[in-house]
């Protein structure tokens, strides 16, 4: 039987309080030297994965980094620990890694970990982006957002899924807006999507003020913090978090009713899978990016599928036709680590349409 890895490490130091309690009481500065030094975790063994065409098992490896470290440390430095993590999945005999969270973000976004290692090596972000789109459609459907008057936002948009996003997006919507920080990388990115859509997008470095026009926000930034606040939003937006760490305060679920925040990128994953993690989701639901690590080890596809910066259009339909082979699927809604459904959803419609209307 196969078998992949997959990397987490913690998104901040309350992660290190609920796995840890004692850890919890000890000060910031000394849990920081302790993340710093501690090694590699074997977190658990994943089983019961299985498609009708086959049937793998996997593990979660553990990079003790939080994502501020991992921003804030040297490169090398963080690299390093992944690479000794990776060299963990390896040695539990993973055929396959995926780097989850900021461990696809640091450096090049996958490409040195893959050499210094002996087993392939993928970020998922392929068919992060596969679902999230299929997310936000959905969503946007349900809150009648139409092609012709909805203003789409891609938040983080010269990120590798940002970008890509923004492309498949642009084939569905009319009026589109870039935000990210770098102007010259915006600019290409809107000249591309020009020349395969013949859409015209604006670009911004002001993302708060396109976020207050915006009725359809892709959120995938990079940030460790949120990004995204109850003051940013118009009635009845509709906001796919991609992120993680999230993009979108949980502000935004306690002070605005009137809009809708899904998570991007919820799976349900075939089989009686138990993960034996409790990482945020019901039984049975994944992140895509770890899907992807599944999936490529169902097909066995034992090679690097997402690496680096520059991600294509024909690699997010590869792998969504062998998720759907599979049997993976988009896992309904879920906004802030709960499921949303259609009633909910109408309700918020309803609630957006009395404030616009008032």
């Amino acid at each position: 039987m196969g078998k992949f890895a997959f990397m987490i490490h913690p998104l901040s130091l309350d992660d290190y309080s609920r796995k840890f309690p004692l850890l919890g009481k000890l000060p910031r500065k000394a849990l920081l030297q302790i993340a710093k030094i501690m090694p590699p975790v074997y977190a658990s063994e994943i089983t019961g994965v299985k498609s009708p065409y086959n049937e793998v098992e996997g593990c979660f490896v553990g990079c003790p980094l939080t994502s501020e470290q991992m921003l804030e440390l040297p490169e090398d430095v963080v690299l390093k620990k992944i690479i000794k993590t990776g060299r963990l999945a390896e040695k539990k005999g993973a055929r396959i890694l995926g780097l989850g969270a900021m461990t696809s973000v640091v450096g090049d976004a996958g490409i040195t970990v893959a050499k210094e290692l002996n087993i392939p090596v993928t970020t998922g972000n392929s068919y992060t982006i596969a679902v999230a789109c299929e997310a936000v459609q959905k969503a946007a459907q349900l809150m009648d957002k139409n092609y012709e008057n909805s203003e789409v936002l891609i938040l983080g948009a010269t990120g590798s899924i940002g970008a890509v996003c923004a492309q498949i997006l642009a084939r569905n919507y009319k009026h589109m807006t870039l935000a990210a920080r770098d102007e010259a990388k915006l600019e290409r990115l809107a000249h591309r999507i020009f020349y395969q859509t013949g859409l015209s997008v604006r670009t911004t470095t002001d993302y708060r003020q396109a976020l207050r026009r915006a009725d359809i926000i892709v959120a995938v930034t990079s940030a460790v913090d949120a990004v995204i606040y109850p003051e940013d939003l118009k009635s009845g937006a509709v906001v796919c978090d991609v992120a993680r760490p999230r993009d979108v305060s949980k502000r935004v679920a306690l002070e605005r009713d009137d809009v809708l925040v899904i998570e991007g990128g919820v799976v349900q994953v075939p089989g009686p899978v138990e993960f034996n993690f409790n990482f945020g989701y019901p039984p049975g639901l994944a992140l895509a990016c770890m899907a992807e690590t599944m999936i490529l080890a169902l097909e066995e596809r034992y090679e690097s599928f997402t690496l680096g910066r520059e991600i294509t259009i024909e690699q997010v339909d590869e792998i969504s036709r062998l998720a759907l082979k599979h049997g993976f699927k988009l896992a309904g809604f879920r906004s802030f680590e709960r499921p949303v459904t259609e009633e909910e959803i109408a309700k918020i419609k309803q609630r957006a349409f009395a404030k616009l209307a008032g």
